[in-house]
C-alpha cells in the first residue's frame, strides 16, 4: 500500500463564512499525490482510505 506524508497538506478554510474556523478542506489531490491508498490512524484504530478507478472513495476497518 501506498501512503503519503501529511506534514504540508494542501488546507483550505471552509467556503460557509457562519463555520468557517470549524471545518477545513483537504483536497483529495493532496492525499492521493503518492498513490490510491491512504493510511489513517483513527483512536489507535488503523483505516484505509481508497480511491476507485472511478475517483469514489471507500473508507475501510
Amino acid at each position: 500500500m501506498n501512503t503519503i506524508n501529511l506534514s504540508q497538506p494542501i488546507i483550505r478554510s471552509s467556503l460557509k463564512p457562519a463555520i468557517s474556523g470549524l471545518n477545513t478542506w483537504i483536497d483529495s489531490d493532496s492525499l492521493f499525490k503518492n498513490g490510491d491508498v491512504v493510511l489513517i490512524l483513527h483512536k489507535g484504530e488503523q483505516y484505509s482510505l481508497r480511491r476507485t478507478r472511478n475517483g469514489k472513495l471507500i473508507l475501510n476497518k
